[in-house]
């Protein structure tokens, strides 16, 4: 790793001041045993058919069987229940600690190992849900709740009990609700899911790290997008496997691309982080 000038680009930040923008994806879960997305672990058979995540994700699809697409994702669910953080997780937890309000943690990952790790609720985006809540499917008011504790953690193509249906309803109205999750056939807002809080810290952040992320997303790839216009700024980008975060990386003149997993780099950086003079 090219230590000697991550340290000089981490020296340009404004002492006490600078900001920082945190995108993680689906890597840095991964190293938490949680299967991307779309991976063999995302496809899903209903009666004789094999689904793709890109299929079972979609509003459509909850429109016309709610309970399979429920079933997949309190299968998810428990996978992710049994991860546990890693020390990828824990470094963005101690930049957090050291920045407070200069550092923003926008991810697209829906596990919820960071809040569960320690970053704040009010500083981090989840740009694409968060599986353990859930909110109305006909959206009688903007709240979220968390899936009630009754629902049990799903084996591989287990059916919703009857039981479970009845806790699975939005407790305002009474009807059902939905996964807190953005679907492939639906948009970012900045309601549920921080869209425009995220674009201004592209816009103002002095840093962006990017962190285990394949750029197969929108959102995030307006972000970088963003940061290769500007020049004055900082742009990391954290991963094992060639990506265009990567590339934008390597072509702009303050970026660097590290090689690596977050295991293995993002440990490094809190430390330069936290000992900034």
């Amino acid at each position: 790793m090219e230590t000697s000038r991550l340290r000089s680009l981490l020296d340009r930040l404004h002492k006490g001041t600078g900001t920082i923008a945190v995108l993680t994806g689906a890597g840095i879960s991964a190293e938490s045993g949680i299967p991307t997305f779309r991976g063999p672990e995302g496809y899903w058979t209903v009666g004789s058919t094999e689904y793709r995540p890109e299929q079972m994700a979609t509003h459509f699809m909850f429109r016309q069987d709610p309970w399979e697409v429920w079933s997949w994702y309190l299968y998810r669910r428990a996978v992710c229940l049994r991860a546990e953080p890693n020390v990828g997780h824990k470094s963005i937890v101690t930049m957090e600690s050291t920045l407070a309000d200069r550092m923003r943690l926008i991810t697209q990952n829906v596990d919820g190992l960071h809040l569960r790790t320690g970053n704040t609720q009010e500083r981090t985006f989840q740009i694409h849900g968060n599986l353990h809540f859930m909110r109305c499917a006909h959206s009688c008011s903007t709240e979220i709740f968390p899936i009630p504790p009754s629902v049990g953690l799903k084996k591989r193509n287990e059916s919703v009990t009857d039981e479970e249906k009845s806790l699975l309803v939005c407790p305002r109205c009474g009807s059902l609700a939905r996964p807190h999750v953005l679907w492939f056939d639906e948009t970012y807002n900045e309601q549920h899911f921080r869209a425009d809080s995220s674009l201004r810290w592209a816009h103002q952040a002095d840093l962006l790290l990017v962190v285990g992320t394949s750029g197969a997303t929108n959102l995030p790839m307006q972000m970088g997008e963003i940061f290769s216009r500007r020049p004055e700024a900082i742009f990391l980008d954290v991963n094992p496997h060639p990506n265009p975060f990567r590339e934008m990386a390597e072509a702009h003149p303050n970026g660097l691309a590290l090689k690596g997993t977050a295991c293995e780099i993002l440990p490094v950086i809190a430390e330069l982080l936290v000992t900034r003079p």
